[in-house]
């Protein structure tokens, strides 16, 4: 059998983030990794701010997260840093991967794209030691002075990574060296140093024989060569164990002398409490560092006696290293995440997700006295935290959603702390606000001396009325109290924060179970269509209080409003009515829809309702090809194949005559651009006056330069662009920050004058800054922007967020692409020609200026250059072009190139060089259902109606259909592209009911607000808007529905149209019980306020409705205490009462958990629901759980399936089949088992069970003897997570995924000479996902015609948050495609030397003994690159393997039309 595997839905979940410059040294942007997907984020403001924080300083506004960059591996990132790189131009990533390799990477503008600059490997035999399995992370730490980084090996050594000494200086990036029109264009300085020198390794027992065990790694502020801290525990213990040996942690600080190579300890500390989890470095001026233990907190510094708090009573009595009470505390630090929040001041983030500040408050001699700690917030479960430019604070997740946070300092309150020789502390709890999910404020501090100010002790001391003296010293009176003056005591300033969610990104993972529903809010027209059942996906994702049930839909259903049926449209365009002065298009609403036919121009007027209009203004004599807006709605342009037409308020103002055919016009306010059949190309501005009466009119005239037409044009489009990426080339643009640092490029500024056309951004700045020209407040504004550069003074400062929020100039521009593959962008109105590529529709990856290199002369650029070439085949297949800007304010500008093979799609980016400072970097896209990009043409048309629909645009840009903008693409596979402020390109397919699509047009009315029409494939215009329950901006259209408990099971009952959900909440609980001999009885234990109880889980079985996505109220069952639900099944079992003699009812298999001493029984449990009278006002309530059957049995229940409307269940070590006669099950047969069978599923006759140490076993009942019996089984150990049937028309096979994320294809072969005559299962296929799948489920393939046989999509989802799918291919396909997937390997982009071969290679810690890998899958995500290679290595590929290009892209299509489902 052979298959094909790929990830449809990428993973969501984040684990790593750091904030670095990741292209340039001026923006710093936040990094996330999350298994093998990186992305790059920055931060944009919404809107002005004026608010200060407590320091004076300005606050940033909130911010949003843009995603700037997506980067696919192949391997998970394990661990991630950056390195400070200001030479470069840009910071480093350094990225390590499983077992031991570390990647160092870097933003190259030349490719878009990253580039490795060195690989480092270190799993040689003789680094492992003999072992096999490597529990340890390969984690990255990078000194704070760049100096060096340091990899852990292995848990045994440390991989050395001395970084070159010129790294941190202020060079500026090699590109951006020298202005290209100079003397000085050679090169000076080599060019791309490797900034690593030679790594080494240094074994850790070398060092100091008892360092084993290490339990964290980190590098040390303030020492003049990089030290690191090693927290290790030399011998051994667990929580068990501490009555006789506890404090075995150590930790040592080790001076790295990389030039000679000597490690000294310098420092060492021993017997620290048994459970220390990390170490957190402190920042200077206190440096040293913090131990985070479990239960307590210590902080260590060299020479300075150490100081430790414990946090709740176990620290007291399982560990001797002295420790103070900190009161009011009651919290355990496991699972917990830190983040610096300046001197002093930690943010934690606890496993619970409440969010506290720690300070360290220290005295004159910088000794740190005591620890304040305060709940701030309630947020996240979080996984990892990162400071972004020290106002924002990003919470990643793996389990809810990440969100990014900002902090402010609020107000300062005065805390009293008493330096006396006697060590005595007052210690103050502060009364807190009650600690809601919402923002909260907390409190954190820096020490400072009192000041002798009596009106501000008066001040302070008022703020003193809610302190509590908790110590020796009782406080009898405030003023006494202050006599003693200020050389006894220092007060503590506290500042509190403010935390503020200022964004978040949706993350469904992990995806524990999934289930396959029915749609219920649907319009009538989808019900009829019986033919495809519409399915959803419901998965239970995240745990605890960021529980939820995800809804996701791969297409996009829209909500039918009306239809009209209108044959022989083959076009459709519709207009804004004269609006208000001033409105934007976003408030305009339509009032004109033209429909192009075969011979003429239909007008439709839409108000309340839609009338053809006889005698408008528009030209109906002749098909239209272009109607739109321009001059802010005022005025309506019309341009048919023969004439234009300038229309307002329904009159004409302008009619212009054509000499030629025209084929295809668009605008961009206020220029309308027409291109003629024979290769020409007009450009008219329209020109605003003031009428005879006094109204405001307008004329269309020819720009003064015509357009060159020679060679001919083949597309052409205008662009007004909002993204300030297209500078004009005499705008300087070295500015960024409102410094002025005279590097103009040899012109005198001053004596030119300032051009009104040019953006000065310098001058902008300033004035928006500072006002005025060079006045001294502006060079005060250098000195400021100066020393913000230096480390001691804060980023907000410079106001570095100010020029997101400066306003762009509108530039104009015309793209033209020619006969001979040119592609040029001319500015309008001076028609001057701006950026040329070469063979621009070849499909390259970077799309760059050739006059990049050559400055342009006044004269011209010499006609030969242009004119020369032939015919470009390439240029020829190039149906459209167009140029769109989209995402946040137009920033993100598309140019869109549909061919008749396939779409390229690029985007615009920064490049330092060239005249518009810019390129286009190809985006590579996967079209999720395949893409056709052919006119609807049918046999019977004439020329000219072959031409009309040869024209029509198949792109369709929409400024607001329920919010989004985008693009619509028409055609027999119609998709919606989004890209929203979030930054990201989401291609969602329309479904397929409605395929192919004529036109679409947006469409703005009373009726339909932000809606769109189009036609279908019968030819009916059809008023839609997008379903708003779900969220578009996402890999998939999702819904998130919060349930706040952790969901453990999921399953969707069709008899009542219902989900059946088993959830769970946690409580902390004082109770367990004991074994006392024969029987067990509860144990009430108090322990006191402090201690940290532990927490049980309370389980409930509900009702939930896909209607509006709520609990079924009154139908939730509590599950007894201390009862788990270990399985959730909906079994069909005989009944006599139905015509299948099958009834489809809910079973439950629990075990009760109480201790390992007292025996584990479960019980089943099966509920029937029932439909019952709903009360009222509650329509949903109408359905009820009935329960059946719900008996103890001999042991624990662990899974549950049905066989032949028999019951089957896994009780303890046995297999036992019911039957369920009189509500009771009566037994039928039995089998002994494995170790804990905790899957089973069944076809026909055929049980399979998954055991979760000792792999899975096929099982057979025989129902004419009433027996169970084994047929074969995998020999080998492994950990199955989950297992499906795979269907290949005749063929069976089980696929299983197994807990080191591999899937592996096993077949029943008794006849193959290695299954010991049917007794072993045969490995057919493997392959590594790199995620751990924990569901999957099966579904028929979409048949593409009748004769090709039957198969079934398996499905899976992962615990990483992704989706995608196992395909059974035809050994044909599978040759070819295999072949494609070799040669593939050389040609897709490795990012960090990752190679894809080794990536997909079956991965398992023991050797196994069943040979090596079987491989047999292919790897979908490789071979789907092959559809965004350049044209002439998809040819050289096809060559190589020796086929066609076709015949590759229809495999591949083919495979994604199976595929498209949901």
């Amino acid at each position: 059998m052979f298959s094909i595997c790929r990830q449809t839905h990428p993973a969501t979940g984040i684990e790593h983030a750091v904030s670095c410059c990741f292209f340039n040294n001026e923006d710093t942007c936040l990094v996330t990794a999350g298994s093998n997907i990186i992305k790059v984020f920055r931060l944009l403001p919404e809107g002005h701010t004026k608010e200060v924080n407590a320091a004076g300083q300005p606050i940033p506004p909130k911010m949003k997260l843009e995603c700037l960059a997506t980067y696919t591996l192949w391997g998970n990132v394990m661990s991630m840093e950056s390195v400070r790189c200001p030479s470069a131009g840009r910071d480093l990533l350094l990225v390590s991967f499983k077992e031991a390799k570390l990647s160092v990477l870097q933003y190259d503008p030349q490719t878009n794209n990253l580039i490795t600059l060195s690989m480092h490997y270190f799993e040689e035999d003789d680094m492992k030691n003999g072992w096999t399995t490597h529990p340890h992370i390969p984690w990255i730490r990078v000194d704070p002075e760049a100096r060096c980084a340091v990899m852990l090996l292995y848990g045994k050594k440390l991989a050395v990574l001395p970084f070159r000494k010129d790294l941190a200086s202020e060079d500026g990036d090699p590109l951006e060296a020298k202005p290209l029109d100079s003397k000085k264009a050679q090169p000076t300085q080599p060019i791309n140093r490797a900034p690593t020198l030679a790594s080494y390794v240094i074994v850790l027992k070398d060092l100091d024989e008892k360092i084993d065990n290490i339990l964290d790694i980190q590098f040390l502020h303030g020492y003049y060569e990089p030290t690191l801290l090693i927290l290790y525990e030399p011998v051994r213990t667990f929580a068990g164990r501490t009555a006789v040996r506890n404090d075995t942690c150590a930790m040592c600080g080790v001076s790295l002398n990389m030039s000679a190579r000597v490690h000294p300890v310098i420092w060492a500390t021993a017997h620290l409490p048994f459970d220390c989890l990390r170490a957190v470095p402190v920042q200077k001026p206190l440096g040293g560092c913090l131990i985070m233990a479990v239960n307590s907190l210590i902080y260590l510094n060299q020479s300075v006696p150490p100081y430790g708090v414990s946090l709740n009573s176990i620290a007291t009595h399982t560990t001797n290293f002295p420790l103070r009470i900190q009161e009011g505390v009651c919290i355990t630090l496991d699972g917990s995440c830190v983040a610096p929040l300046g001197e002093g001041r930690l943010a934690l983030s606890l496993r619970g997700g409440q969010l506290y500040v720690l300070t360290l408050l220290a005295d004159s001699v910088r000794t740190v006295r005591s620890f304040h700690l305060d709940r701030a917030a309630a947020s996240v479960l979080t996984t990892c935290m990162c400071v972004i430019e020290e106002d924002f604070l990003f919470l990643g997740s793996r389990l809810g959603n990440s969100l990014l946070l900002r902090v402010t300092e609020r107000e300062n309150r005065m805390l009293f702390s008493v330096d006396k020789p006697l060590e005595a502390t007052v210690d103050l709890t502060v009364s807190e606000p009650d600690p809601a999910i919402t923002t909260l404020t907390s409190t954190s501090g820096n020490t400072q001396q009192k000041d002798s100010d009596p009106a501000a002790k008066k001040r302070r001391l008022d703020t003193l009325s809610d302190c509590v003296a908790s110590n020796v010293i009782e406080i009898s009176d405030k003023d006494e109290l202050e006599v003693y003056g200020s050389d006894i005591r220092t007060s503590t300033q506290l500042t509190s924060y403010v935390f503020e969610v200022c964004d978040s990104l949706l993350n469904i993972c992990p995806i524990g179970d999934v289930s396959m529903g029915e749609p219920q809010l649907l319009s009538e027209e989808y019900a009829r269509s019986q033919d495809s059942h519409i399915v959803e996906l419901v998965a239970c994702s995240g745990r605890g209080k960021n529980g939820a049930l995800t809804v996701l839909q791969r297409t996009v259903r829209p909500q039918l409003i009306t239809a009209f049926n209108l044959p022989g449209c083959i076009d459709m365009w519709s207009v804004f009515g004269e609006s208000a002065e001033g409105s934007r298009e976003a408030d305009g609403a339509h009032a004109y829809l033209l429909l192009t036919q075969e011979d003429g121009s239909m007008v439709l007027q839409t108000g309340q309702e839609i009338n053809e209009l006889d005698n408008s203004a528009f030209m109906t004599a002749s098909p239209t090809i272009f109607a739109g807006n321009l001059a802010n709605n005022k005025f309506m342009v019309q341009v048919t194949t023969v004439g234009i037409r300038l229309i307002k308020n329904g009159v004409q103002l302008q009619s212009i005559q054509l000499e030629w055919t025209a084929q295809y016009a668009a605008t961009a306010d206020p220029y309308l651009c027409v291109l003629s059949a024979c290769g020409r190309a007009l450009v008219l501005a329209l020109r605003e006056f003031k009428g005879k009466d006094g109204s405001s009119s307008g004329r269309l005239a020819p720009t003064r330069q015509a357009v060159p037409h020679r060679p001919a044009l083949l597309r052409a489009t205008v662009y007004r662009d909002l993204s300030g990426l297209f500078t004009p080339p005499d705008a300087d643009n070295t500015q960024v920050k409102g410094e002025f640092t005279g590097k103009m490029k040899g012109k005198n500024v001053k004596a030119e004058g300032f051009k009104p056309g040019a953006v000065y951004e310098l001058n902008d700045e300033d004035e928006l800054l500072y006002g005025g020209d060079q006045t001294p407040a502006s060079m005060a504004s250098i000195m400021l922007a100066e020393q913000s550069k230096n480390p001691g003074v804060p980023r907000r400062i410079s106001r570095w967020w100010k020029k997101h929020l400066v306003d762009v100039k509108p530039t104009y521009w015309l793209f033209v692409l020619r006969l001979n593959g040119n592609l040029e962008i001319y500015s309008l109105p001076e028609m001057r020609l701006s950026f040329l590529v070469r063979d621009a529709c070849a499909g390259n990856r970077i799309l760059a200026d050739s006059l990049e290199s050559v400055p342009i002369p006044s004269s011209g650029i010499d006609d030969e250059e242009l004119t020369g070439g032939g015919q470009n085949a390439d240029a020829e297949k190039l149906k459209e072009l167009l140029v769109v800007g989209v995402g946040h304010k137009g920033t993100r500008v598309l140019m869109l190139m549909r061919c008749s093979d396939q779409l390229m799609i690029y985007q615009a980016y920064k490049y330092p060089r060239g005249n518009l400072k810019m390129r286009f970097s190809r985006v590579s896209v996967s079209f999720p259902f395949g893409y056709v990009s052919s006119a609807l043409t049918t046999a019977d048309d004439n020329y000219e109606t072959q031409q009309l629909k040869e024209g029509v645009r198949q792109c369709r840009y929409f400024g607001n259909v329920g919010g989004y903008n985008g693009v619509f693409l028409c055609g027999p596979t119609p998709y919606f592209l989004f890209l929203s402020a979030r930054g990201e390109l989401r291609l969602h397919p329309l479904c397929s009911e409605h395929a192919p699509v004529a036109s679409f047009a947006p469409f703005n009315n009373t009726n339909c607000p932000s809606g769109f029409l189009f036609f279908n494939a019968k030819s009916s215009l059809r008023i839609c808007a997008l379903p708003t329950h779900l969220s578009y901006d996402a890999w998939w259209p999702v819904r998130k529905v919060p349930l706040r408990v952790t969901p453990h099971f999921v399953t969707y009952h069709v008899e009542s149209k219902t989900y059946c959900l088993v959830a769970s909440s946690a409580a902390p609980t004082t109770t367990y019980y004991k074994f006392n001999g024969e029987d067990k009885e509860k144990a009430n234990e108090n322990k006191g306020d402090r201690f940290p109880y532990p927490m049980q889980d309370k389980f409930s079985v509900t009702l939930f409705s896909p209607v509006s996505w709520e609990i079924i109220p009154n139908t939730r069952i509590e599950l007894d205490e201390w009862e788990h639900v270990t399985c959730l099944k909906n079994v069909s079992l005989s009944y006599e009462g139905t015509r299948s003699g099958l009834r489809g009812y809910i079973a439950i298999g629990t075990n009760y958990n109480y201790s390992e001493d007292i025996t584990s029984r479960g019980r089943i449990i099966i509920y029937d629901i029932i439909d019952v009278v709903p009360e009222p006002g509650q329509p949903l309530t109408k359905n009820r759980f009935k329960e059946l059957y719900a008996k103890e049995q001999k042991g624990p229940v662990t899974a549950l399936t049905q066989v032949l409307g028999y019951l089957i269940s896994a009780v303890g070590q046995k297999i036992y089949i019911w039957q369920l006669k009189d509500n009771d099950l009566v037994g039928v047969a039995f089998i002994d088992t494995q170790i804990y069978v905790h899957r089973m599923l069944a076809v026909k006759n055929l049980v399979l069970v998954a055991d979760v140490y000792k792999s899975i076993s096929l099982l057979r009942y025989q129902h004419q003897h009433r027996t169970l019996s084994l047929v074969s089984r995998d020999l080998r150990t492994a950990q199955i997570y989950d297992m499906e049937f795979m269907v290949d028309n005749t063929t069976l096979g089980f696929l299983v995924s197994e807990s080191e994320g591999n899937i592996a294809l096993f077949m029943y072969q008794p006849q193959a000479r290695e299954s010991y005559g049917g007794q072993r299962l045969i490995r057919k296929g493997d392959y590594h996902l790199g995620q751990q799948v924990n569901a999957m489920f099966r579904i028929n393939a979409t048949n593409l015609s009748p004769e090709s046989h039957r198969r079934h999509v398996t499905m899976f989802t992962t615990l990483d948050g992704g989706l995608g799918y196992v395909l059974p291919i035809t050994e044909k396909m599978y040759r070819r495609l295999l072949m494609l997937q070799n040669v593939m390997n050389n040609y897709c982009c490795h990012i960090a030397g990752l190679n894809p071969r080794a990536y997909r290679t079956y991965k398992s810690a023991r050797r196994g003994c069943g040979g090596g890998a079987a491989r047999g899958v292919l790897d979908g995500d490789l071979v789907a690159l092959y559809a965004c290679m350049p044209n002439a290595e998809k040819l050289d590929i096809a060559k190589k393997i020796g086929t066609k290009v076709e015949e590759i892209m229809a495999d591949l299509f083919e495979i994604d039309r199976l595929t498209a489902h949901f």
